[in-house]
């Protein structure tokens, strides 16, 4: 007997792959429920081989289900995750709402795959952003190893990160036939994206520092140790699919370069690809559509004691959102920790 899955918000980007994750990884799922909002109602999704017609969110009785993919933003999951909890369908949320809840799981299964025990507080998982996701998973062996004592990380983010609106508003700047000079009118980001970078991802805080940035930092020391320090600088880039992000970190033993690049030859989820000459690196263009998190460019960083420097890459739709909530529905059955309604 196979499990029932909610998939809400199934007309966004993080949706449509969700449900692209779900029959690709051959996920035991009896059925499959697009959900979205009312206006919504009756849109065709793609899943798999199959069509599926969007059903309305206020409408649907999630006692059928067996999780809930949870991917409408941060207002709708603060509204309606509980009351899917109640029903007994576990909610796995791709939106910040729930991620520094201390009786919520934040995972990512590469990483803290122990922690999804919580869960049955408010039968709620969070994911994690999707800059902090792919880090981690680099991270994680590396601390293992020689223990990290501080990252200093700057991101490239795609504008997907930002939404269908997002990446629209870079496709038609960059039909515009801009030339140096032109003015092109912003709509969803503050300043023009196609051709420029912007240093802005989320609110502004009081420190200085945006929401992002601040998420990184906290999120790093909730999945996977508190004593870690961080500083981060959030940059969009006119990139549509894929995170790239340069890590600088300081260990409190020694590591070589060498020794780093086999242990994360070894690591779960980890694609090293690493050749000093010309294209001997991963750029978001390889790692769109692919599960991995790429690491290149590892390298020793003489300014500090016990430093290296990396660069890394994934797909934010993929690792950073849907393949993480799937990879977290999947550990659930792997450690017994669900079982199906019709199966109960």
């Amino acid at each position: 007997m196979g499990y029932k899955v909610a998939v809400v918000g199934a007309t966004g980007n993080v949706g449509r792959e969700m449900m692209n994750v779900l029959t690709e990884r051959r996920f035991p799922a009896d059925e499959i429920f697009a959900i979205a909002s009312r206006r919504s109602l009756g849109t065709e999704v793609s899943c798999g081989d199959t069509t599926l017609k969007c059903q309305d969110l206020e409408q649907f009785d999630f006692s059928k289900a067996d999780i809930c993919l949870m991917s409408a933003g941060s207002s709708v999951s603060k509204a309606w995750s509980p009351k899917i909890g109640t029903t007994g369908c576990v909610v796995i949320d791709n939106s910040s709402c729930w991620r520094y809840d201390q009786d919520v799981p934040l995972v990512v299964p590469e990483v803290n795959a122990d922690a999804v025990v919580g869960f049955s507080k408010k039968n709620i998982i969070a994911n994690p952003n999707c800059s902090t996701a792919q880090m981690v998973v680099a991270l994680k062996p590396l601390h293992d190893a020689a223990g990290i004592k501080r990252v200093v990380v700057s991101t490239y983010q795609s504008v997907s990160g930002a939404g269908k609106e997002a990446m629209d508003e870079l496709w038609a700047q960059t039909k515009a036939k801009y030339v140096p000079g032109q003015e092109i009118e912003p709509n969803k980001f503050p300043k023009q994206i196609a051709f420029n970078c912007i240093p802005h991802i989320d609110v502004f805080m009081e420190d200085g520092f945006t929401k992002e940035e601040w998420k990184m930092v906290a999120e790093t020391k909730k999945i996977m140790d508190p004593k870690i320090k961080l500083t981060a600088t959030c940059v969009r880039v006119p990139v549509f699919v894929g995170h790239s992000e340069s890590v600088n970190i300081e260990f409190e033993r020694p590591i070589t370069a060498d020794e780093a690049r086999e242990i994360l030859r070894d690591a779960p989820g980890v694609l090293v690809v690493d050749k000093r000459e010309p294209g001997g690196y991963v750029t978001p263009v390889e790692a769109a559509g692919e599960y991995a998190t790429y690491v290149s460019r590892i390298r020793e960083d003489a300014t500090v004691e016990n430093g290296l420097a990396l660069w890394i890459v994934a797909d934010n739709l993929l690792k950073g959102a849907a393949l993480n909530a799937v990879q977290i529905a999947e550990t659930l059955i792997e450690r017994n920790l669900l079982k199906a309604k019709a199966a109960a």
